[in-house]
C-alpha cells in the first residue's frame, strides 16, 4: 500500500492549494486518492518532465519497494479524464472569469491544403 498523506503533511501545504485538490477527491476512490495526492504534489515539485517516475523521485520515494502501483494508477484505477477537465474548467472560469458572460469563438472549418499553389 502507498504512502498515504498524514494530515500533518496536508497542513504544511498551502490551503489554497489543499482546497483546489479537495475539487478533484469525489473523482477517485478513497483507497487511492492519497496516491493521487501525492502524485500531482510531486508533479507540482518535479522539474523537466512530469512523469510518474520523476513525481516521485521528488518526494524521496524512489527507492520505496511500493512504487510499482504509483505507475499503475492512471491507467487501471477507475476515474474519467472528462470529469476531471469539467472540474479544472470550473475552477479556471471561477479563477478568470468570476462574473459576467464568457464569450468564446469557435472555428469549425476544416481547411485541406492540397498542392503547391495554396490560394487563401
Amino acid at each position: 500500500m502507498p504512502l498515504p498523506l498524514s494530515d500533518l503533511s496536508m497542513a504544511l501545504l498551502p490551503k489554497w492549494f489543499t482546497r483546489i485538490l479537495d475539487e478533484f477527491a469525489p473523482l477517485f476512490s478513497t483507497r487511492i486518492w492519497p496516491q493521487v495526492q501525492l502524485l500531482v504534489i510531486g508533479a507540482v515539485l518535479s522539474p523537466g518532465k512530469r512523469t510518474v517516475t520523476s513525481a516521485l523521485r521528488v518526494l524521496g520515494l524512489a527507492d520505496d519497494p511500493r512504487f510499482g502501483p504509483f505507475h499503475r494508477l492512471l491507467n487501471r484505477a477507475r476515474w474519467s479524464s472528462l470529469q476531471a477537465s469539467r472540474v479544472l474548467l470550473g475552477l479556471l472560469l471561477a479563477a478568470f472569469v468570476p462574473s459576467g458572460p464568457l464569450i468564446l469563438g469557435l472555428d469549425d472549418t476544416i481547411e485541406r491544403r492540397t498542392g503547391k499553389k495554396i490560394s487563401a
